[in-house]
This record gives structure tokens, C-alpha cells and sequence, in this order.
């Protein structure tokens, strides 16, 4: 039995893909969104989510480590680690282009990556999935914005438990499915992402959690588990999600909805996605998409179409009361500073 919270139709399968042209942009495969939660496992995820849509490739490009910002958060990222798991024998489960991984071998960890896509040259990098008999068992797992990808993220961790031969401490990183709520972030609900946690969801998975917590803003939670400890998780009722009934309200406020133009987004992952595409329905597109990132850089957002610009293209030609809604705002400092406080700022989620 499952209880409704949310539903959308028609989102691109793959936020941070981008594409060569408007057309193919356009075009791209789309899924629906149905949020429920499950009234056996207390676990909240996407009921039309189909895996056979998505196919993670060389053009999938979802890294943040070329902001200060995020860079800061993932030294401190490092530092829990450190703390909880030490530095030797460490697995990096989904380790992505390798970014945190080469940041944890500088600081002087012992530390080996798993993923299939991974197209770098690094030799601590196994171009395969972390499954028993590929290495030894590792003192602690790496697990950070993996969990929430993946159809039977239950499963998955008791793959990683066998895998490890049945112990082990794991760091799990994932969005925080009641700051979503809180915010009423409907732009951070989209395909990629199955599942979404809370907290106790994982005190219901893991019978010992060393620590547990949220930070960057309090968008993503963590937990350090015992494996070892790995159960399978029963609906509580006094647990049951508290999904806001007005969790679109926000969309539609004056701030959000100005008509004048050029509106600009500031931010071609995820949430630059979604709020561009959803306001593109309601008939408030947006003109002009900026991000940092080279890779993103002169393609196009899937189901928009819309260009993405780097900020010393974009910026020239933006006149000074031009609005930039900024998709995060843990950066918005940094984005006030990279484009002298010349404009108006919106951040999204404040």
C-alpha cells in the first residue's frame, strides 16, 4: 500500500545531460513523477520511475567541485570522514569523474573508487561496480549522492554489505527530503532521484549509526552506520511523511514570477532544470542560463532547450536591474562577488 504526495508529468529522465542542440535538447527522453510513500517500508520514492529510461554516459555531468562553495563543504565532508573512518582501506562507492576521491588521496588517504563511467586515467579508479571478490573488505564505504539514484536503495545496501564481506562502517550522503518539504523545493524533486530521505529512515535501516546530521544549508543529511547492522525497514506510523499540502505555493509568489525581462538562471544542474522548464509552462520563460561549469558551457538544458552561457559571456550583455534567480543559494555570495553585485538576486530557496 502506498500513500500519494506528489505528481508531475513529462520531466527530462537525465537533468545533467546537456546537448549539442535546441532541437535534440528538446526532444530528450522524459519520465513522470509520482511521488509516494511505501506503507511497509516507510520509504518515499518515485512510484513511475522506470530504469530502463536512464543511461548514465560520458556526457552526464553533474560536478560542483568548481565552486569554492561546494569545495568547502566537501573539506568537510573530508574531515567527518577522517574522523569516523580514518584514512586507510577506504572504498569510494560511485565515485563519479573522481573529484572527492583525489581530494581524499591529497589529504594522504588510502582509498580505491568504483564506478563504470568513470573515463579518467586515475589508477586508484576500478571502471567497474563494487561487487565480493573484486578487492579486499574495506575499513569503511564512501557513498555520497548515490543512494537516491537507485531503484532499491535498500538492496543496493545489502549488495554493499555482502560485497564487504558483512561489516564495515558506510557514510551515506543524500538530499534532505524534509528540507525539500520545508522549502517547499519543488525544484529539487525530479527523475534522477528515486528516493528521498529523511533522518529516520535511516534509523530504521541500521541497527548502530555512529553519526548522523545535516549540512550545506541543511539540503543534504549524512549518516555513519555499521554495517553490519543493516535491516530492512518497517513503516512506523508516528514516523509517517508530513508532505506539505501547499508544497507548490512558493511557485507561484510575485517574486518568483516577475515578467520583466531578461530572466536569468544562474545554475544548469538540477534545479535550473526544473525551474526553467516549469516556468516555461506557466508562461514565464526563462531568457538566459549561466553556470560555471566548461563541460555545461555552450550546450543546451534538456526539455527547455535553453543555452547554457558562461558568466563572462552571459554578463556582458546583461543590463544592470537584470534579475538572476540564483538556483542555490548556499552561492550566492560567491555569485554576487563573481559578477560585482551588479544585478538583482533571487535565491530560489530562501
Amino acid at each position: 500500500m502506498k500513500k500519494f504526495l506528489y505528481q508531475q508529468t513529462d520531466f527530462p529522465v537525465l537533468q545533467n545531460r546537456v546537448y549539442d542542440t535546441a532541437e535534440e535538447a528538446r526532444n530528450c527522453a522524459k519520465g513522470d513523477i509520482e511521488i509516494v510513500e511505501d506503507q511497509q517500508t516507510g520509504l518515499i520514492y518515485n512510484a513511475a520511475f522506470r530504469p530502463e529510461l536512464i543511461a548514465y554516459d560520458s556526457i552526464y555531468n553533474n560536478e560542483q567541485g568548481l565552486s569554492h562553495q561546494f569545495r568547502e563543504h566537501l573539506e568537510q565532508v573530508a574531515e567527518l570522514l577522517e574522523d569516523a573512518l580514518g584514512r586507510e582501506n577506504l572504498i569510494e562507492v560511485g565515485c563519479g569523474k573522481g573529484f572527492f576521491l583525489e581530494m581524499l588521496l591529497k589529504r594522504g588517504a588510502d582509498v580505491t573508487g568504483f564506478d563504470p563511467t568513470y573515463e579518467g586515467s586515475n589508477p586508484r579508479i576500478v571502471k567497474k561496480y563494487f561487487e565480493p571478490g573484486v578487492i579486499n573488505a574495506a575499513n569503511g564505504l564512501i557513498l555520497r549522492h548515490v543512494l537516491e539514484h537507485l531503484p532499491n536503495p535498500v538492496d543496493f545496501l545489502f549488495r554493499l554489505k555482502k560485497a564487504n564481506g558483512g561489516k564495515g562502517l558506510i557514510y551515506i550522503e543524500v538530499p534532505c527530503f524534509e528540507w525539500i518539504c520545508q522549502k517547499r523545493a519543488w525544484f529539487d524533486i525530479f527523475y534522477e532521484h528515486v528516493n528521498y530521505f529523511r533522518l529516520s529512515d535511516f534509523d530504521r535501516m541500521f541497527g548502530r549509526i555512529i553519526k548522523s546530521g545535516r549540512f550545506f544549508g541543511n539540503q543534504y543529511l549524512y549518516v555513519i552506520a555499521d554495517l553490519e547492522t543493516l535491516c530492512e525497514p518497517s513503516f512506523e506510523e508516528n514516523d509517517a511523511s508530513s508532505f506539505p499540502s501547499d508544497f507548490l505555493a512558493d511557485f507561484f509568489t510575485e517574486e518568483q514570477n516577475r515578467t520583466e525581462h531578461p530572466v536569468c538562471v544562474w545554475g544548469g544542474a538540477s534545479k535550473g532544470v526544473i525551474f526553467s522548464l516549469l516556468r516555461e509552462r506557466i508562461g514565464l520563460p526563462v531568457d538566459i542560463v549561466i553556470d560555471v561549469n566548461p563541460a555545461k558551457q555552450n550546450k543546451y538544458l534538456p526539455g527547455t532547450g535553453l543555452l547554457v552561457q558562461s558568466p563572462e559571456t552571459a554578463l556582458v550583455g546583461l543590463p544592470a536591474d537584470a534579475l538572476i534567480y540564483v538556483m542555490n543559494s548556499n552561492y550566492l555570495e560567491e555569485i554576487k562577488v563573481m559578477s560585482n553585485h551588479r544585478f538583482t538576486y533571487i535565491g530560489i530557496d530562501q
